[in-house]
C-alpha cells in the first residue's frame, strides 16, 4: 500500500528554531505498525529522523505521539487502521510536553508530577513481620490502574493541561488513587488533603480525552472521579470543587433541573462577591446566544419531581 507519512518534525540545532512539516512516500504491508513505517523511513529514507521506541510491544511506552490528531502508541497502531490506500498519515510529537527533537519529546515535566503524588506505599501502624498482605478481593478493583505503562499518552491530550501547567494530570492522578485506594496504605487522608489543592483532583474537567486514548484502559478520569468521591467520604477540608459537586446534586434533588445562577452563588458564596461578578459577561452571551432556558435564569421545580427525590433517598438508603 502506498502511504505518505507527513511528519512534524523540530531540529534544536537549527537557525529557525521553528516547527515544520515533512513528507514521506513509503510501501507499506497491512501488517505494518505506524511504528513500523517510521522505522523504514529512519533506516532507508532518511537516517536524521528522530523517534523513541524499544520493546515494541505496548510494553514499555514509549514509542508515544500524535497519529491523526490523536496521542497514542505507534507500536500499537496499524497503518491500514488509519488511512486508505494512497492516503496521508499525520504524525506529531506528543503535546503538552517541551520537544526534544522530531518526534521525541521531554518527559521530565510528567515524571516531576508522578514523584509529587508519593507513589509509594506508605502504611500506618507497626511493621509486621513478615509482608504486608492483602486480600485478592481487596485489590481486585485496582489491576486497571495497575496496568498504568507511563507513557504520557494521557497527558498529551490532557485539555486542561492546554491551559493550566500546574495540574497534575491524568496519569499523576490516577497513581494517585492507586494509592489510596490501596489498603495497606495508611494515609489516605492526608494524600487526599494534598490532592484537595489547587491543580489537583478537581481541576479536571471531565472531557474524557484520557479515557479515549489510553493504550492500556486505564480510565484515568473514573480514578479522579473516584478520589473526589474518596475526598468527601474523609470530609477533607471544603473546596469550591467539592462545593460544586454537593450543591449540583442538591439543586438536582430540590428542582430536578440545574439552577446554574444558584449554583454559582451557592458554590462560590456571597463572601467572593468578584468571582460571582465575573460571570456576568457570560451570562449576558449565553442571553445573547439563545442559550437560556425558557424558564429564563431561575428554576421552578419540575412536574415529577417526587421520583427524582425518591432516587435520591434509596441512593442514600443504599449508602
Amino acid at each position: 500500500m502506498q502511504t505518505t507519512f507527513r511528519i512534524r518534525r523540530f531540529n534544536p540545532e537549527s537557525q529557525s528554531h521553528a516547527s515544520y512539516e515533512q513528507e514521506y512516500f513509503l510501501e507499506t504491508e497491512p501488517s505494518d505498525t505506524v511504528l513500523d513505517g517510521l522505522i523504514k523511513i529512519r533506516e532507508s529514507i532518511d537516517e536524521s529522523l528522530t523517534l523513541r521506541c524499544s520493546c515494541r510491544g505496548s510494553i514499555c511506552g514509549s514509542c508515544g505521539m500524535r497519529i491523526n490528531g490523536q496521542a497514542t502508541l505507534a507500536c500499537k497502531t496499524k497503518v491500514i487502521s488509519m488511512i486508505s490506500e494512497g492516503g496521508t498519515l499525520h504524525v506529531e510529537p506528543m503535546k503538552n510536553m517541551p520537544v526534544i527533537k522530531d518526534l521525541v519529546t521531554d518527559m521530565e515535566g510528567f515524571w516531576k508530577k508522578i514523584r509529587e503524588v508519593q507513589p509509594w506505599l506508605q502504611p500506618k501502624g507497626p511493621v509486621p513481620k513478615g509482608e504486608y498482605v492483602a486480600s485478592p478481593e481487596s485489590m481486585d478493583h485496582l489491576t486497571g490502574v495497575m496496568g498504568c505503562i507511563m507513557c504520557g499518552v494521557c497527558v498529551s491530550d490532557c485539555t486542561v493541561l492546554e491551559v493550566d501547567r500546574q495540574f497534575l494530570g491524568p496519569a499523576a492522578l490516577a497513581k494517585a488513587y492507586r494509592f489510596v485506594a490501596d489498603p495497606r496504605d495508611g494515609h489516605a487522608k492526608t494524600r487526599l488533603v494534598q490532592l484537595n489543592k489547587s491543580g489537583g483532583m478537581w481541576d479536571c474537567t471531565r472531557c474524557m480525552e484520557c479515557v479515549q486514548v489510553c493504550p492500556k484502559g486505564v480510565g484515568a478520569m473514573d480514578r479522579i472521579m473516584a478520589l473526589r468521591a474518596k475526598g468527601m467520604e474523609k470530609r477533607v477540608p471544603t473546596t469550591c470543587g467539592s462545593r460544586h459537586a454537593e450543591v449540583f446534586a442538591e439543586l438536582i434533588r430540590q428542582k430536578g433541573v440545574l439552577d446554574e445562577p444558584m449554583l454559582a452563588l451557592r458554590t462560590f458564596g456571597m463572601g467572593n462577591l468578584p468571582k460571582l461578578l465575573s460571570f456576568i459577561p457570560t451570562m449576558v452571551q449565553a442571553f445573547i446566544r439563545g442559550k437560556v432556558p425558557k424558564s429564563g435564569y431561575f428554576h421552578h421545580a419540575i412536574p415529577g419531581i417526587r421520583n427524582i427525590r425518591r432516587l435520591f433517598r434509596r441512593m442514600r438508603n443504599q449508602k
